[in-house]
């Protein structure tokens, strides 16, 4: 049954009644006798209320009616009071001089009647009075009740200590590491069975299943056995599209899609599968999915856990054992609750109840962090009794846990239950961004003030005590370094989730208020049943019903579309004159589809990752009570709204990557509450902010400064980065020539610019003076420096004693032309550690860098690095050895000579690497190994490298190629003297799945085309693994080497001289991609050469020698002229600019989407059958193409199809074929099929995708110019 907290609400009228606001500006004049019987009024409400929420259960209805009816008034009251506050903040903006006008020059007060000082009072005075009476009718009501006042206890804050949190799970670890051992040996014993093995975890809520799963799912062993894992949660409803979308980590919407899909991601390779949670019992839908899994490879697995043993019965249907979970021993139950209880009594009364808690947690490990926690904030021996008693208090059929778990809740402080309740907004088993949530909850207003304290700081506090007591698990901290130039985000975030118990939790309390929608389905029912306060759609495929945009958006105070890519209608927001919104995100819109002076409420808008807004409304600036503004990543932002000093109650605003902003608005130090400021770019412009504005911010996390070419040396000391303590992250990057005459003058701003001594990140970038500031060598400033980016500091000659910096985890060092060594030898004590943290570095065009170490190598025993585990060196053309780094597993080298390259290769560090890309350009060198030494590398990429391969066929290099055994990806770039497929070498490929050729330009084919006799290996099959195949621009390529018939994908691109997929007889070939090639023969063994699932076989797929292949594209051909007898198995068929291609021919009755554009001699595609799975069909640009495929069952899956300018085509036949499904499409596009150019003639514009907006270049969005227009004749 659903929970009311109204305390809560309550208190927040109280609070916003005597807002300080509110008395400066006398906003509430003439309504001074309502506002102090509200005083008077509600401290008797707010003290009887714990006694009706505890006792609503055990009452009338009366009671739970009375209470739903308080909430609704206390709602509409905070909302009054946010006016009063609105309009007080709006009063304080006019007198600093905010005057926000229209376009016809008029202030905003003439045009807008309400904000009339006197229609203002009259409008709010008749809101408060109706509130008033509302409140005296439920005081009167609450009196007949007899409900008992009682004070709220205050609760006991502790200080969290994450290792207390680390404990739980290592004992968890400990406690099942035989059962774990058991089921790793039943998957690694399944390694060369045919059959998907589904292995199922039984057992109830709460007892660690998802833990023990992930316990095996992490495992070193697992991990290294499956090539691809996946792990989804599936939860109420076992949603197969979502499945599959999880699985591929797509987001298609059509079913059908969703699935081949799957089928192409594990079609052929080994896999695990994890599905937590499964609920629910449907035989058919587990059927279909199970169908897409069975296309895997050898030894592929799913590992599910449900507590249910029906469930686990259908899945497995009686082929192997389901694994029953056993209880968590009481040994670690004890150990558990002890841990977070810290201190217990040692005698045998405490003793005695602590085995009954222990044997009340019956195995849960939820159960006793929970108990434990409890325990902790008691320490009579009464309360653990009373404790335990509570406990024992189960409604009907509800699982044993539950009622310890509410207990755990009901202890919470009423605005912590307010904090944990509204997480029932997102779905089960989702990813939660923790400085998003708390931004959240003060957006709502569910954080109190405590002290002195920022209310950031206490909503840490709160999600840390909700953490440790378990309502939040699994929070860890991500990194978010990127390659990606606009996505520059410079700091780790913090996520977390929820058990699903504790989810139904949150999900009893806040009833049908607070939902997250992922389907359409049951969207109408949940607006009738309750009003609906928060909304949540974290899919693309959700569209808002039209009836609850017109009738419940105004309600609504919190809407998040999440990954929104113009698939959800907002328009109707555009409609709603009032929205009582606290929270809005949308993400990748066009433009903000409600005007600012309709979200006078709104306190957190996140517009992010949208490159379709160029500035913001001007308007923006009246939503005085934002605190947070996310513009993360809107890289076409040129502006923000000059009149932004004004949005005083502003707390985080993110501007990282919005890389085109040339300058920040004016007067920014007047937001003083700003504490999050991601970039801040100083413009050249007087109407500019300078960085002197950052003084009066108390700004934390990641601050980026760009432009400092605009700062003088005064203007860097005022804004006094020193004593901003709670930075974490800090860059600075000057962008242009300086304007000042002294040479030391960028030495100059960047001393001033002096950060705190905890700074965890420095990056500079562009700084132009020989000496760095003595602070970045001074150890007191800079001894938490955990990652340094240095870049292009071309005049630098001497650089930061980086030896000294012990928690160092990360360096990035570029275009630093001056550096020599990371470490001179004078610099150095002979028997310290140095870089003992040091896991990462990058060094890229250090044109003097010769030594990572001058003494390196006389430490004994001691490696230089110990910890480094990635390392990328591009043009550094002195450097002549590696580092000493026992657990390097990733390394990039670029570099003229094979200086670095050769040894590598020749030592026994490539052992240990998981991944290697070499760049090397060296003509010259000659690979020669003395020995081979086995290798567990898995990706490889290989650009110029001329020395891994032989020149002509009798002189293979095979040495070295034997490491490559466990190889999966392989990449070989821009070869000069790869002239025929190295078929030697790909014998040792015996894992390889995927195959990248690109530039190759001297590469043939096959040896056999030029020599007469064939190579020994002509008939062994080499890449017996090869699912995927990439060949692109290799001008001389005749052929392809013999595919295996794992192949599921082919992409040939560039090829002008291509003629064979394989030997020149009329073999069939399945899945293909040809781009610009000049001759072209498809052969019968090919498949298609990407990670495509195996499809059903026929029995003439079954004995093709390409039984996998599914797709074929064809592009840029120009010698081209048919292709006969295609595999049955293609799902996917695609020709482009095909000149030559006159005909083709198949039954390919599996095919679902078939696209052929620019093929202006083809003329007919009857040979290709019915096509009865056919869903996606476009034709565009076929001159002669005059008849399709016109069969009894053709065209009855078609969803969507487009045919233009086919000036020959019978559409008559077409058209009678889909007369009876022209309702159902999703998408046409018919209209100008007979048109002879695109660029003249009569050319009717379909109804397909509507476009928002016209834009000049694109001719099918002029109708939308014109209001009402759907059709358009030019």
């Amino acid at each position: 049954m659903a929970e009311y907290l109204v305390g809560p609400l309550l208190s927040k009228v109280l609070e916003k009644a005597s807002s300080f606001l509110v008395d400066m500006y006398k906003v509430m004049d003439g309504m001074e006798d309502q506002r102090e019987t509200l005083e008077r009024l509600l401290p008797a409400i707010l003290g009887v209320i714990q006694d009706a929420e505890e006792k609503k259960n055990h009452r009338s209805c009366l009671v739970c009616a009375w209470l739903k009816s308080l909430k609704k008034v206390s709602y509409e009251a905070i909302d009054v009071f946010d006016e009063f506050n609105y309009e007080s903040l709006r009063r304080e903006a006019k007198k600093k001089g905010h005057h926000n006008h229209t376009m016809l020059g008029m202030d905003s007060v003439s045009l807008f009647p309400s904000r009339n000082p006197i229609v203002f009072r009259y409008r709010m005075g008749k809101k408060l009075r109706k509130i008033m009476e509302k409140i005296k009718e439920l005081v009167s009501e609450m009196n007949s009740f007899g409900l008992v006042c009682q004070e709220e206890t205050p609760k006991q804050w502790r200080k969290i200590d994450s290792i207390m949190v680390d404990s739980d799970k290592d004992i968890v670890s400990r406690s099942r590491d035989e059962e774990k051992k058991k089921i790793i040996k039943i998957l690694l014993d399944k390694a060369n069975s045919r059959d998907l093995t589904v292995l199922p975890i039984v057992g109830m809520g709460g007892l660690g299943k998802t833990t023990f799963a992930q316990l095996i799912y992490n495992d070193p062993e697992i991990e290294k056995h499956f090539p691809l894992r996946r792990w989804c949660c599936v939860s109420d409803v076992f949603d197969v599209v979502a499945i599959a979308n999880s699985i591929c980590m797509s987001r298609e919407r059509d079913r059908e899609k969703a699935l081949q899909d799957l089928q192409k991601k594990v079609g052929g390779k080994r896999y695990l599968i994890a599905l937590d949670d499964v609920r629910e019992r449907n035989s058919d839908k587990w059927g279909k999915l199970k169908t897409c899994l069975k296309k895997g490879g050898m030894g592929s697995a799913v590992l599910t856990t449900t507590r249910d043993a029906e469930v686990a019965r259908i899945m497995v249907a009686g082929e192997v054992e389901v694994h029953n979970l056993e209880k968590l021993g009481e040994i670690y139950v004890k150990e558990i609750i002890q841990s977070r209880a810290l201190t217990l009594p040692n005698n045998d009364e405490y003793f005695e109840v602590l085995c009954k808690i222990v044997k009340r947690c019956d195995g849960s490990s939820l159960g006793a962090k929970a108990f434990g926690s409890m325990l902790s904030t008691r320490t009579t021996i009464q309360e653990w009794k009373d404790v335990l008693a509570k406990s024992n208090i189960c409604n009907e059929g509800e699982d044993k846990i539950v009622p310890i778990l509410r207990l755990s809740y009901d202890e919470l402080p009423s605005y912590m239950k307010q904090c944990f309740s509204f997480c029932a907004i997102f779905p089960k088993d989702y990813e939660i961004d923790v400085e998003t949530l708390i931004q959240l909850w003060l957006a709502h207003d569910f954080i109190p003030l405590q002290g002195g304290d920022h209310l950031e700081t206490v909503a840490e506090n709160i999600f840390k005590e909700l953490a440790w007591r378990s309502f939040f698990q699994d929070v860890k901290r991500i990194s978010q370094r990127g390659e990606n130039v606009y996505r520059r985000q410079l700091r780790d975030r913090t996520t977390c989730k929820m058990h699903d118990l504790m989810h139904d939790i949150s999900q009893s309390v806040m009833g049908k208020e607070c939902v997250s929608i992922i389907c359409s389905s049951n969207f109408r029912n949940l607006m009738l049943e309750h009003p609906l306060y928060h909304v949540f759609i974290p899919y693309t495929s959700i569209a808002l019903p039209d009836d609850f945009m017109g009738n419940e958006a105004p309600a609504l105070r919190t809407l998040l579309f999440r990954e929104y890519y113009g698939n959800v209608s907002t328009s109707h927001l555009f409609k709603c004159n009032y929205l009582q919104l606290r929270a809005l995100e949308l993400p990748r819109v066009e433009e903000l589809p409600i005007r600012p002076r309709h979200l006078q409420h709104l306190r957190y808008l996140n517009l992010s990752d949208n490159s379709n807004i160029h500035e913001l409304p001007a308007d923006i600036s009246t939503m005085y009570n934002l605190q947070t503004l996310n513009l993360s990543d809107c890289y076409n932002l040129v502006r923000l709204p000059k009149d932004m000093k004004y949005m005083t109650s502003l707390r985080h605003l993110y501007t990282n990557g919005c890389s085109k902003l040339k300058c920040m608005p004016p007067d920014l130090g007047q937001l003083t509450s700003l504490q999050t400021l991601t970039y801040f770019i100083m413009g050249a412009s007087a109407s500019c902010s300078t960085l002197r504005e950052v003084h009066s911010l108390n700004l934390s996390g990641k601050l980026e400064l760009c432009g400092l070419e605009n700062v003088s040396q005064e203007q860097a000391k005022a804004a006094n980065l020193g004593s901003k303590e709670k930075l974490t992250h800090l860059s600075l990057e000057w962008n242009g020539e300086y304007h000042d005459e002294e040479p030391d003058y960028p030495e100059k701003v960047l001393d001033a610019l002096k950060p705190h001594h905890g700074l965890q990140m420095l990056k500079v970038v562009s700084y132009k003076s020989t000496h760095f500031p003595t602070w970045m060598t001074d150890l007191s400033v800079l001894e938490n420096l955990t990652e340094l980016h240095l870049e292009g500091c071309t005049m630098c000659e001497e650089f930061p004693q980086l030896i000294h910096f012990k928690s160092l985890q990360v360096l990035y060092l570029i275009k630093l032309g001056k550096l020599q060594s990371l470490c001179p030898e004078d610099a150095r004590d002979g028997k310290e550690q140095i870089f003992p943290a040091l896991k990462e570095v990058k060094l890229i065009d250090l044109e003097r860098f010769e030594s990572w170490v001058e003494t390196e190598g006389k430490q004994e025993n001691k490696p230089t690095f110990p910890l480094l585990e990635v390392v990328e060196i591009s043009n550094c053309p002195k450097l002549t050895s590696l580092p000493e780094a026992p657990k390097l597993k990733v390394l990039k080298l670029n570099e003229n000579k094979a200086e670095l390259s050769l040894p590598l290769l020749k030592s026994r560090s490539i052992s240990q690497l998981s991944k290697l890309k070499l760049d090397v350009l060296d003509k010259e060198a000659i690979l020669q190994l003395d020995q081979i030494h086995e290798s567990s590398l898995s990706n490889m990429e290989l650009r110029h490298c001329n020395f891994f391969f032989p020149t002509i066929p009798s002189e293979p290099i095979i040495g070295i190629w034997k490491w490559f055994r466990q190889l999966v990806y392989l990449e070989i770039n821009s070869s000069d003297v790869l002239i025929y497929w190295p078929e030697e070498e790909f014998l040792c490929l015996v894992s390889l799945k995927m195959l990248t050729i690109f530039g190759c330009v001297n590469l043939i084919g096959r040896p056999t085309l030029v020599k007469g006799e064939p190579t020994h290996c002509a008939t062994d099959q080499f890449l017996p693994c090869l699912t995927s195949s990439s060949i692109c621009c290799c001008d001389n390529l005749r052929e392809l080497f013999v595919l295996p018939p794992s192949v599921t994908h082919i992409h040939v691109s560039g090829c002008r001289n291509f003629e064979f997929i394989w030997g020149k007889g009329d073999i069939e070939l399945e899945s293909v991609h040809v781009e610009h090639h000049d001759t072209f023969t498809l052969p019968e063994h090919c498949n298609d050469l990407e990670y495509r699932s195996v499809p059903e076989q026929s029995p003439s797929a079954v004995n093709h020698p390409l039984p996998c292949l599914e797709r074929i594209h064809v592009s840029l051909s120009d010698k081209i002229v048919e292709l006969q007898n295609l595999p049955p198995s293609l799902t996917s068929l695609e020709f482009h600019s095909c000149p030559e291609l006159r005909s083709v021919s198949g039954q390919l009755h599996d095919l679902k989407f078939l696209d052929i554009r620019r093929c202006n001699k083809l003329e007919s595609l009857n040979c290709l059958g019915d096509l009865p799975s056919l869903e996606r069909l476009c034709l565009v640009s076929c001159k002669l193409l005059a008849s399709l495929p016109c069969g009894p069952e053709s065209y009855s899956s078609l969803s969507t199809i487009a045919i233009r300018y086919c000036p020959a085509m019978n559409m008559k036949p077409l058209y009678e074929r889909l007369r009876p499904r022209l309702d159902i499409l999703k998408e046409r596009d018919l209209s100008h099929a007979h048109a002879k150019c695109p660029y003249g003639g009569v050319i009717h514009f379909s109804l397909g995708t509507e476009h928002k907006r016209p834009t000049l270049w694109d001719p099918k969005s002029w109708k939308y110019a014109i209001p009402g227009c759907r059709w358009l004749q030019v």
